[in-house]
């Protein structure tokens, strides 16, 4: 489903840069990166890995646009970044 508003240049593409990115630096470079801590509640699950739904949205909106979000720039939880990469098709856990 297309995003609307803010999100709406991030496509599934551009989510899986940011996990590819994610994967190829390993968890602390790529949090270190893009400024994000740990994700204490929710985590994107693809391809059989978890990686922290915040920070790859995020960094995945950089992909998009071509500046990156900082952690302050948004919210984490189902009405921010989880809820979102729902919306895109992608398995977020609790």
């Amino acid at each position: 489903m297309p995003l609307r508003g803010f999100w709406a240049p991030v496509t599934p593409e551009h989510v899986n840069q940011a996990t590819a990115e994610f994967d190829q630096l390993g968890r602390d470079a790529f949090l270190d990166r893009y400024g994000f801590g740990r994700a204490n509640r929710f985590l994107l699950t693809a391809g059989g890995r978890d990686y922290d739904s915040k920070a790859i949205l995020g960094a995945a909106y950089g992909y998009a646009t071509g500046t990156p979000l900082s952690p302050r720039q948004f919210s984490g939880g189902t009405a921010g970044a989880a809820g979102v990469l729902r919306r895109l098709g992608f398995t977020v856990r609790d």
